[in-house]
């Protein structure tokens, strides 16, 4: 165990930062609401798995034993007009519902490794936790906070409310006037429901639905947020220390989450909610139907209209390093050219310090201002991720420490100037920061400029499309490596590419 350092989080519940204490010591638990796997992972999504990735991170270099939950969702999560987004997956590629998951829960799994995530603790998948959702349906029953009618069960958000003022609506800051008066999710049989504000936490299954499972009030299949609170309780306890999520996820599903734990077990489910915000293109949200959007292969490609050239991964998760994961990042063409620039520097920084010589003078107890100031640094980067993982304070403090680097490399310091042991303490936080907190790695350039572990990546990712007889989305990576001027060849040892 490492020595304790005061950490403060940003509690969406509280709306305030706190002191993090967790229920036991020395031990984390943590949920993260994963991918619904029926499409490629979007760009925004990266953002937020990267963030949560940093502060697995941190948490586990303080020297906490953490266990990190992030599930799969396949199953339940019901589309605007009603459909399971996994069934309609199915339905339109003519392929059976698993075959969807298995698909994309594949190329969420390369696009992770691709930005250097670390792998959750535990990777549940909803449909593998039917058992553990109707039991939580059930226990809601009992305790009077949800109504069956005719083969479904709906959570009653009107009588839990009456009689727990406050919780409800508290997560989103929604005041309860508001959420009586909306009709939240866009359910089939909105009519049986007593109120709007109620919502499903079992459906009863029509004819065309692909995904069921029996229970004790109908052949049907989970709510969406249902998954989540079973999950999470049956791996982390009726209550743990974090949640998390995307900043979307906050109203309805983190909300009714709360709800459902309440309505279980009569506990709420974390002590410490944390939401990462948005990403923005050119200073707009998002949208598919204006064209307003990139994806990670275009950003790797370098095939959108948005960008004028390829980013590796590594400039890609610079690029969101610079920015508090509770702030917005607008991507710009310029924002990630500079993010580039800014990741080699640290990186041949880097190179510059591991080859600084340490001299073998003793400590005799004395510091120099040049010591005390390099200390100072160090310290305002841990400062900066103990308050709530602010990875733009830390990077910030790195690049200061770089000036000293780079005045001892060019004898603008003597040697002499620091001593041994705040040299090699510079070296092991470098190391510290860059690769183990950060998780940023070191990309191999060939001779002609092309990023030659970014290539392996994408095509590794063509392969895994190949295998999964996805001929569009292998012919759309080598046709954007083609514009980019790369040649891809396929032949009987094995793919290889060149320069074209």
């Amino acid at each position: 165990m490492k020595h304790p350092r005061v950490l403060k989080l940003y509690n969406s519940l509280s709306g305030k930062k706190e002191i993090f204490n967790p229920i036991v010591p020395g031990h984390v638990g943590m949920y993260v609401c994963g991918p619904t796997v029926y499409s490629d992972v979007h760009l925004g999504n990266c953002r937020t798995f990267t963030s949560f990735d940093i502060i697995y991170r941190y948490l586990l270099h303080l020297g906490y034993k953490v266990r990190y939950v992030r599930n799969i969702t396949d199953v339940g999560h019901l589309t605007d007009d009603g459909e399971d987004r996994m069934a309609k997956g199915a339905k339109v590629a003519q392929l059976e519902p698993m075959e969807v998951a298995q698909h994309y829960s594949v190329g969420f799994h390369d696009m992770m490794r691709i930005f250097n995530n670390m792998p959750p603790s535990i990777e549940p998948r909803a449909t593998g936790h039917i058992p553990e959702q109707i039991e939580m349906v059930q226990d809601i029953l009992d305790r009077g906070y949800a109504y069956e009618r005719n083969g479904s069960v709906y959570f009653n958000v009107i009588k839990f409310s009456q009689e727990h003022p406050g919780i409800y609506g508290q997560l989103s800051g929604r005041v309860i006037d508001e959420l009586m008066s909306e009709t939240r999710d866009n359910l089939k049989n909105q009519e049986e429901k007593s109120h709007p504000a109620d919502f499903a936490i079992w459906m009863k299954a029509r004819p065309q639905d692909l995904m069921v499972w029996k229970s004790p009030w109908s052949t049907g299949f989970p709510g969406w947020h249902l998954e989540c609170s079973a999950m999470s309780t049956k791996y982390l306890g009726k209550t743990f220390d974090i949640h998390g999520g995307g900043n979307d996820l906050k109203f309805p599903h983190h909300e009714n989450e709360v709800a459902q734990s309440n309505g279980a077990c009569g506990c709420s489910p974390a002590n410490y909610w944390l939401h990462t915000n948005m990403l923005l293109l050119n200073g707009k949200k998002m949208s598919k139907s204006d064209g307003n959007t990139i994806n990670p292969p275009q950003l790797f490609s370098g095939d959108s209209e948005h960008i004028s050239k390829a980013y590796s991964p590594m400039a890609i998760r610079f690029f969101m390093l610079q920015a508090h994961y509770r702030s917005t990042l607008d991507i710009t063409d310029d924002g990630l050219q500079a993010a580039e620039k800014g990741f080699k520097k640290l990186m041949d920084t880097y190179a510059l310090l591991q080859k600084l010589p340490v001299d073998a003078r003793e400590f005799d107890g004395s510091e120099t201002e040049h010591d005390r100031a390099i200390l100072a640094l160090i310290e305002d980067a841990y400062q900066g991720m103990d308050d709530d993982f602010n990875t733009a304070i830390a990077l910030a403090s790195l690049s200061e420490l770089g000036g000293y680097v780079n005045k001892l490399t060019h004898k603008q310091l003597a040697q002499s100037d620091v001593a041994p042991w705040v040299l090699e303490r510079m070296k092991s936080a470098f190391n510290t920061f860059l690769f183990d907190i950060f998780g940023l790695k070191e990309e191999v350039a060939k001779e002609d400029g092309t990023v030659e572990n970014l290539m392996e990546l994408i095509l590794e990712l063509r392969a895994n499309a190949r295998a999964q007889k996805d001929w569009t989305s292998s012919d759309k990576i080598r046709d954007a490596l083609a514009g980019a001027g790369i040649q891809v060849k396929d032949g009987k040892e094995g793919v290889s590419w060149e320069k074209a």
